[in-house]
């Protein structure tokens, strides 16, 4: 039996338990130690984003692995491992040309077999999972595809936020942005995402790096996180200050909230020759363009799914960051709560006060 928070109907979790399968030949069964809260989870708990219910949230976690299927081949028991919904099957098109991220092959990352994964303690009914993973519990069932092995010696509560936040914010910088070194960066919110994106952007050597937030606390640790200049994005002339901090707008704007406002700001701060990057999950109904000015000045938009990842390459190299001293995780996480406390945490991140909340699982 594994305790799990669990989705049972929209509008917040229940704490339950429930009985997950043994591993199939590619699956891992990990013992989970902490787990971040992110946004995205929010979206489902909510509705706003929809999903077969019941079912078990969290996709930003880190844990131990407990046992591995009969081909499993990438990790071992008693591997420390960082979760990534990102699984990919290996052989489509997106995986073989190197944007794993993009791999839709759900039927290959899973193991076709006709028992449910996961069950209600007492066997009655199956419980779905979510985004590949399902963290918010004890253990996850998943694909060797949907993990990665780490260093021993890295912290778990701060590799959970590197499954999610940190790849989707740092990967937009490092791999769908490629930030050359002296290019304005404007990052547009300073959650976990923005801030992880911050961080990128001072480790790449971005020249300007301008955090847009309306929340003084969250610019106070864009700073603490790299930021040489903050504005509030709700000022009226919010748009004229990144212009002339930047000398004519920034090379890249992350939009990093899953706003309309945010992301047409980050639209409207860009230099000729721009690029904006959209990284928040926005309201189904939303859309964001380009004015024909801003086609003619060569500007760009892009969509980078969880930061158009390589996350078996990318995650321990964020580790190795964050061991050399180069990511600051520990300003990201601003609390560590038990299970139990998980639906205060969303309440928490409601407010929009402080950065990531972390379940630690005992």
């Amino acid at each position: 039996m594994a305790k799990a928070a669990i989705l049972e109907q929209v509008g917040g979790l229940t704490i339950g338990e429930v009985e997950l399968a043994e591993p199939g030949p590619h699956e891992v069964l990990i013992d989970t130690k902490a787990c971040g809260l992110c946004h995205s989870d929010l979206h489902f708990i909510d509705g706003a984003y929809p999903h077969p219910l019941p079912a078990i949230p969290g996709h930003e976690a880190a844990g131990v692995v407990r046992a591995v299927g009969s081909e499993v081949k990438t990790v071992k028991p008693g591997d420390h491992v960082v979760s990534c919904l990102s699984a990919f099957c290996g052989h489509c098109e997106f995986c073989v040309t190197g944007r794993m991220a993009l791999c839709m092959g759900a039927d290959t990352r899973r193991d076709q077999t006709a028992a449910p994964r996961i069950m209600r303690a007492d066997g009655s009914a199956p419980v779905a999972q979510m985004l590949n993973l399902s963290a918010f519990c004890e253990q996850m069932l998943i694909h060797e595809h949907a993990c990665v092995a780490i260093d021993k010696d890295m912290p778990l509560d701060r590799a959970a936020v590197i499954g999610c936040a940190v790849t989707t914010g740092a990967g937009a910088i490092f791999n769908a942005c490629s930030v050359v070194p002296g290019e304005a960066v404007a990052v547009v919110g300073c959650g976990g995402v923005g801030l992880a994106a911050i961080n990128a952007a001072k480790i790449t050597g971005a020249g300007k790096v301008i955090a847009i937030d309306p929340i003084p606390e969250k610019r106070a640790l864009a700073e603490t996180l790299g930021a040489t200049h903050t504005v509030d994005a709700m000022a009226d002339d919010a748009v004229e200050q990144v212009i002339k901090i930047s000398g004519g707008g920034v090379h890249h704007a992350i939009e990093a909230v899953g706003r309309q406002a945010s992301a047409d700001l980050a639209v409207k701060i860009l230099r000729r020759g721009g690029t904006a990057t959209i990284l928040g999950m926005m309201p189904l109904d939303c859309k964001v363009g380009l004015g024909a000015m801003d086609l003619l000045s060569g500007k760009k938009l892009q969509g980078a799914i969880m930061g158009m990842n390589h996350f078996p390459v990318d995650l321990p190299r964020l580790v190795d960051f964050y061991m050399r001293g180069l990511l600051d995780l520990d300003t990201i996480i601003a609390e560590r709560i038990p299970l139990e406390k998980i639906n205060e945490g969303f309440e928490k991140m409601k407010q929009g006060t402080s950065a990531r909340s972390v379940v630690v699982f005992d």
